[in-house]
């Protein structure tokens, strides 16, 4: 696989996640600045929050930090897309790259000095800190590559463990070429 055919897809679906993340931050802060809240169901809402912090709003007023640390990982996810990998792991990537970029585009872009800015969210189960569509792609994002990880992981024991008993002379191998019973319990004369 080309480096070109390798990023292609990750950037394909990072673009579509921050497009999708801006375009709701947007419809949030126009339709629920007044403090309007939209009950969806069951507990659902959208209601208006900004976080000058990093998750679960810790780390308020870090900004400048959180923005500068994003931005290196953005950067270093980018540059791993050149070892290609698995259709998962790009998935993944394009995710964690696109919600990155789309809280750090409001980190940007949202305040009233360069990186004083606070993340837009709006997505409420009330029971659980408030967030939004990057966030929801960084957490679908860590989650595929953790899976990957795994699945590649087993792969390459199960093909280890495959290729060993494949081995001429090995034990419990099929292609015994040593000429000796393959039986250990028989004695050669």
């Amino acid at each position: 696989m080309t480096i070109a055919r390798s990023w292609r897809a990750p950037i394909v679906i990072a673009l579509v996640v921050v497009l999708l993340d801006q375009t709701t931050k947007h419809w949030a802060v126009n339709a629920l600045a007044d403090g309007h809240i939209i009950d969806v169901i069951w507990t659902l809402q959208f209601n208006l929050a900004y976080n000058s912090g990093m998750a679960f709003s810790r780390g308020r007023g870090l900004g400048p930090v959180i923005a500068v640390v994003a931005t290196i990982v953005i950067v270093w996810l980018l540059a791993s897309l050149r070892s290609g990998g698995t259709k998962l792991s790009q998935f993944g990537m394009g995710c964690l790259i696109g919600g990155a970029v789309g809280n750090l585009l409001d980190r940007l872009f949202r305040g009233d000095a360069w990186l004083q800015g606070s993340v837009v969210d709006f997505i409420d189960f009330q029971w659980f800190p408030i967030f939004n569509v990057a966030d929801i792609a960084v957490n679908v994002g860590a989650a595929a590559l953790i899976l990957n990880s795994i699945l590649v992981s087993r792969a390459d024991a199960r093909a280890a463990v495959l290729g060993h008993a494949d081995t001429p002379g090995s034990p419990g191998s099929m292609a015994d070429t040593s000429g000796e019973p393959s039986d250990p319990g028989q004695a050669s004369s």
